[in-house]
């Protein structure tokens, strides 16, 4: 009885020892290191060989270059100009003109780590920056709420004057003047001189032509026209003296309401020739 008790508690401890072992855990294969993430879209790069250098920028320290089915991961090293980049054996360095990038691939000398050979020349057309489209976006035309006028000067000579007007963008948001103002003379109680008509004309005695063209006008920046005239009688028409105007009303071409400047002339011949509208105060002077 005793033996078998003996055998008994034998078996228990070894059934105890065997469950006290755990399985061995299975061996887990090495983790290959994950490509980086990328959150720029690839630029497209044309080459003179007819082949594609595609390009993404995930952040402004890397650059991940593909080219040939091989993907070059490099980084951002010091450049005398533009920007470039090293590393798996190869550089990229860009540079931009003209709203041109244009950027060269060579292969990396593994001894001194200079380039070795030059493995394609690369260019693309740079997108518009926000303040390009701004500048070539078409303005809104100029009201005459947002306009104020000054003298800018003028010019005389063989009987002939010529006044310089500066119009003023005095408005918060950029606007444009295409063609021509118009343009009435003032008396002296700010009424119209009705026997003075405005002639629109190109150019003057005084001032070589220009053709109509849109002025773009930032907040405080100004556009200029001229006023020409004679000062001889026009004693065809038997007259001796010539009115006197005090001022001039000018209405820009997109609006029915006017502005106002005084300015003193005195046109003979009925009439007073107005220009286009210029970006320029001082255009080339008539030959």
């Amino acid at each position: 009885m005793i033996r078998s008790d003996r055998l008994i508690a034998i078996a228990l401890v070894a059934l105890l020892a065997a469950c006290d072992q755990s399985p061995e855990a299975p061996v887990q294969p090495p983790v290959e290191p994950s490509a980086p993430v990328l959150t720029a879209a690839a630029v497209a790069y044309e080459c003179e060989s007819g082949k594609t250098v595609a390009v993404q920028y995930p952040d402004l320290q890397s650059a991940v270059v593909t080219y040939e089915g091989e993907v070059y991961q490099t980084r951002s090293v010091e450049a005398a100009s533009g920007a470039r980049y090293s590393g798996s054996g190869v550089q990229w360095w860009t540079t931009s003109r003209d709203g041109i990038e244009t950027g060269t691939l060579g292969r990396v000398s593994a001894t001194d780590g200079g380039v070795s050979a030059i493995l394609e020349r690369c260019s693309r057309a740079l997108p518009p920056s926000p303040s390009t489209i701004a500048a070539t976006a078409t303005p809104a035309p100029c009201r005459a709420a947002d306009l104020k006028l000054s003298s800018e000067g003028g010019d005389a000579g063989a009987g002939n004057r010529l006044a310089t007007v500066g119009v003023q963008n005095i408005g918060a948001q950029p606007c444009g003047l295409t063609g021509y103002p118009t343009v009435a003379l003032l008396d002296a109680i700010q009424q119209p001189i009705t026997t003075v008509r405005s002639e629109q004309d190109t150019g003057s005695y005084l001032r070589s032509g220009s053709a109509p063209m849109l002025v773009r006008l930032a907040p405080q920046a100004k556009g200029y026209f001229d006023l020409a005239w004679t000062v001889v009688p026009d004693k065809t028409q038997g007259q001796t003296t010539c009115p006197a105007a005090m001022g001039v009303r000018v209405t820009p071409p997109a609006d029915t309401r006017s502005v106002d400047l005084a300015q003193q002339l005195g046109p003979c011949g009925g009439r007073v020739k107005v220009s286009p509208f210029r970006a320029v105060q001082e255009p080339a002077p008539a030959p």
